[in-house]
């Protein structure tokens, strides 16, 4: 019988013992799972790290971690799921095992983003802030009472209260600054040039031709050897015709030659000078008089043919310098307000890849062509070489401008709507102000401004649509609420 109750005392506390070591193995896989899921780097022994108010009391003794437990204040804002899973409610509610979600206070800073002093769950002063409502991370017209994810995973943004009131001004994150790629530029005074490319024809310069003709009835004798293309001299014969009229006046002119009305008719009827010399001087009637070329250039026309007769007027020969020519530019109408008179232009040929030539515009033509709305503008260019020819298409650019330096900032940094363009002012310490202004020309990468900001004012140059979106959500808000936003 004593044999029997030492057995069975023996087995009952063999049970007890593995069903102690049992409850120690489960409590520190409990204990092990725990300091996995936290991730908080606790070492045992140490107090100098609370744990959430959720873990067991004896299990943060075990791991060492301060038991004290924070105090909430203000008012419930939300709820949470109880396990710390992302699951949020704006009334209590349990759990499918029937926990109850835990409440989160307005003085509980609840989120993980990077934030200047000034926006986090309290002031600068050390006192609590109040947040009011969460938007939307990408600037949509959402808000939230509690916190929430966007359909992207992003983590709603939360607004404090006493946060940029005047409504206006925008305040980031500087870590959200240096995601976003926010930069910025001081706004200086730049000389704005616009270069207007537009196409162009060669064309000779019309006070550089000569026309040769004679003002009466004549009969062609001879025709030098002279054609279209050749370059000619000035004085040198062109042909030889014979004119009963001009016969008639030189005749009177040998008759009389202290009369001045017979070599006035001689000059009348376009006589050359240099053939009216040699009639009175030889005072002899030629048969054919010699016609010469009126100026040095290339001959561009030649009607004349032997043994034709030419009536009064007709012309026999046309001859131009070529040594400068023109090049008539089609300046769009839109554009002709940015071309001025002495500007410089840059003249490129298709016959001659790689080679440029410069002049200056001299005239704009004051008359606007109805079927493509363009305006002649005329840019005179020297010739000496001759490798611009009439009637050649060219590739003009214009450099417009007034040369005058004027405050000026990167194309980036104004957001042109339509109606009215905006710039975002840096304030530093990640507040922006968007501020609208008056632009003017925009040319090599700058817009001219001419009220609005002024040099010294630091503009945002990149990144600057989503300040713009984030400050125009908030004008939204602010007008959709009166001036109160949500709570």
């Amino acid at each position: 019988m004593d044999q029997l109750t030492s057995f069975r005392a023996r087995q009952s506390a063999q049970t007890v013992g593995r069903t102690a070591v049992k409850r120690v193995f489960r409590f520190a896989l409990v204990v092990g799972a725990l300091v996995a899921a936290l991730g908080v780097g606790f070492r045992f022994g140490r107090s100098d790290r609370a744990l959430p108010d959720w873990v067991p009391l004896r299990v943060a003794s075990i791991l060492g971690a301060s038991t004290t437990a924070k105090v909430s204040e203000g008012p419930v804002i939300y709820y949470r799921d109880p396990d710390g899973k992302p699951y949020y409610a704006a009334e209590p509610r349990k759990t499918a095992e029937g926990r109850a979600f835990v409440p989160v206070h307005a003085s509980e800073d609840i989120s993980f983003d990077d934030k200047p002093a000034t926006v986090t769950g309290t002031s600068t002063s050390g006192e609590p802030k109040k947040i009011l409502y969460y938007r939307n991370p990408m600037g949509l017209p959402d808000t939230s009472p509690v916190p929430k994810k966007d359909s992207m995973g992003m983590d709603y943004i939360p607004v404090y209260a006493g946060d940029d009131q005047d409504g206006t001004s925008v305040k980031i994150a500087p870590g959200k600054l240096q995601q976003t790629g926010v930069r910025s530029e001081i706004v200086s005074d730049h000389v704005i040039v616009r270069h207007v490319r537009v196409p162009g024809t060669v064309q000779p310069d019309e006070r550089r031709i000569s026309v040769v003709s004679v003002p009466a009835d004549s009969y062609v004798s001879k025709v030098e050897n002279v054609t279209t293309g050749d370059h000619v001299r000035k004085g040198q014969p062109l042909l030889q015709l014979y004119s009963p009229e001009i016969a008639a006046a030189a005749a009177q002119a040998i008759i009389n030659p202290d009369y001045e009305g017979t070599r006035r008719r001689l000059q009348n009827l376009n006589v050359p000078a240099e053939v009216i010399a040699d009639i009175e001087r030889t005072r002899k009637l030629p048969f054919a008089f010699s016609w010469p070329s009126p100026r040095d250039g290339v001959v561009l026309e030649r009607n004349a043919t032997e043994g034709m007769k030419m009536s009064a007027g007709a012309g026999l020969f046309r001859i131009a310098d070529l040594s400068t020519v023109w090049v008539l530019a089609d300046v769009p109408e839109y554009d002709l307000s940015n071309v001025e008179l002495g500007q410089t232009a840059t003249i490129r040929v298709r016959s001659l890849p790689g080679q440029t030539f410069q002049g200056r515009v001299t005239t704009i033509y004051p008359q606007v062509n109805k079927e493509t709305r363009t305006t002649k503008v005329r840019i005179e260019i020297a010739n000496p070489d001759g490798l611009l020819r009439p009637d050649m298409y060219a590739d003009v650019e214009i450099a417009a401008g007034t040369g005058r330096p004027v405050v000026a900032v990167p194309d980036s940094a104004v957001i042109d709507s339509g109606t009215r363009q905006i710039v975002i002012l840096d304030r530093g310490e990640g507040r922006f102000e968007p501020r609208q202004v008056s632009v003017g020309t925009r040319g090599g990468g700058f817009t001219e401004i001419r009220a609005g900001i002024a040099p010294g004012d630091k503009v945002v140059v990149a990144a600057n649509f989503l300040i713009d979106a984030e400050s125009n959500l908030k004008a939204a808000l602010q007008a959709f609420t009166g001036g109160d936003q949500p709570k």
